[in-house]
């Protein structure tokens, strides 16, 4: 052994300066591609694989579960999508508020707790635990309150504030690891006001000029996204908006939707807003539309779940994951969560062939690795609807599909987020509503 190593030595002396130096950087870089690898799963090993199968249960199936062994998954060190400018995409109707920039904004819905909602978004649980022991209140979150938060530049808390009611709002900030709460209590007025128009122009435009805030406009968008595209309004069409606006020395400090009634095409729309903070049509009928909770007919293994603060092991940067990884066959049925438009539907590089949904003006949801693309940009879907095959394309190391789902620009935990179900009021809560139905409709009156 020790002669053939001479041998070697000796041989590679001999070489000329050039060569010495081209051999001497082959071999760096081949060792620099051996660590920085990627580890790739054999399908030969998958079986002595120590950590248990992670199995998502799909509640409208009862068929097995497909197992594939967990190799499905981009490289750690990429992102799964070389340009995220055009989804989720954003238009004047996503405008925000000067200072609302960055501001993640979140109505407490039934079964909702402070963790629950936190964590759906990325917030790391320790967070909400700290908050929540050191402000026991948290824990006693009340249908139709809204919460909102900041994150800082390392993605944790920094801020969260809690609308307990029309006239007391909590602040909570991070202060040297620890949060700190201010109180706010308004002792202004609250008086209805109806302010109507309509469109010359784009409606944010118009419903500025009739005197609507950017924070009002934003609360109709909101209200109406399931039933009508705002992009598509014509120049006529009629708009009146109910809101309650607190009075405090001649200002207005701040307001909330009450009703919305717009004409377009000779049709009026209607959303009120009832006691859980959510809107329903006039006849109390749930206004947004189902979604699914996976993208397919069948049960398949999470090979890598979603994780905003996720770390290359190697460089110690954060390399975020943002949506899950399911393991499947090439050519696997991908289908539409719910009803939507195509906004992407090409090749995304890392991402590779990829589809991306609309839904309302709210919901985003991607899909990549794509074998073969079955929708085009501009195309209307409905739920369940087949819009491309699974696959490898892109910066990936086996066959699966990545999913992500967008909240207001904001990437979420795909099996835990809170997502739209089509859904009505029924007993008294019912009957309570149409009554401030029957009393707001007056009040919607057009120019």
């Amino acid at each position: 052994m020790q002669q053939i190593l001479r041998s070697i030595t000796l041989a590679y002396n001999n070489l000329p300066r050039p060569h010495r130096v081209m051999l001497g950087s082959l071999t760096v870089v081949t060792l620099a591609v051996a660590v920085w690898r990627p580890y790739v799963y054999s399908p030969v090993m998958a079986p002595t694989v120590s950590r248990p199968a992670s199995v998502i249960k799909s509640p409208t199936t009862g068929a097995p579960p497909v197992d594939l062994a967990p190799e499905a998954s981009e490289p750690i060190d990429q992102s799964s999508a070389d340009n995220d400018d055009d989804v989720p995409p954003e238009d004047e109707l996503d405008e925000k508020v000067a200072d609302e920039t960055g501001v993640h904004e979140y109505v407490v819905s039934t079964g909702d707790t402070l963790g629950s909602i936190l964590t759906q978004y990325g917030i790391d649980m320790s967070d909400v635990g700290q908050l929540a022991q050191q402000f026991p209140d948290l824990r006693n979150l009340k249908i139709g309150q809204q919460i909102s938060w900041t994150l800082n530049d390392a993605g944790e808390l920094q801020r969260l504030t809690w609308e307990m009611s029309r006239r007391e709002t909590r602040t909570y900030d991070r202060v040297d690891g620890n949060f700190k709460q201010s109180v706010a209590n308004q002792v202004g007025e609250w008086k209805n006001t109806t302010l109507a128009g309509q469109l010359n122009g784009s409606f944010v435009n118009s419903a500025r000029a009739s005197g609507l805030s950017n924070a009002e406009v934003s609360a109709v968008i909101k209200a109406m996204q399931w039933q009508l595209d705002f992009r598509k309004l014509q120049k006529g069409d009629k708009f009146a908006v109910l809101t309650s606006r607190e009075m405090l020395d001649g200002r207005s400090e701040q307001s909330e939707l009450v009703a919305v009634r717009i004409n377009t095409g000779g049709k009026d729309y209607y959303s009120f807003r009832a006691e859980d903070g959510k809107f329903y049509n006039n006849d109390g009928a749930g206004l947004a539309r189902g979604f699914m909770r996976f993208p397919t007919m069948k049960q398949f293994h999470v090979s890598s779940n979603y994780n905003p603060r996720r770390l290359n092991p190697v460089t110690g940067r954060v390399a975020p994951h943002r949506g899950v990884d399911f393991a499947m066959p090439v050519g696997t049925p991908v289908l539409a969560v719910g009803d939507g438009e195509v906004v992407v539907s090409k090749n995304g590089d890392g991402a590779g062939n990829y589809v991306a949904i609309r839904h309302g003006r709210q919901y985003t949801t991607r899909y990549m690795h794509l074998k073969k693309l079955l929708v085009k940009p501009g195309q209307k879907v409905k739920r369940g609807d087949r819009i491309a095959l699974s696959g490898n394309t892109g910066r990936s190391t086996g066959p699966h599909l990545h999913y992500e789902i967008w909240i207001n620009q904001q990437a979420v935990n795909p099996l835990t987020a809170k997502l739209p179900r089509t859904e009505g009021l029924s007993g008294k809560e019912r009957l309570d509503y149409l009554a401030q139905v029957r009393q707001a409709m007056p009040q919607l009156q057009f120019n």
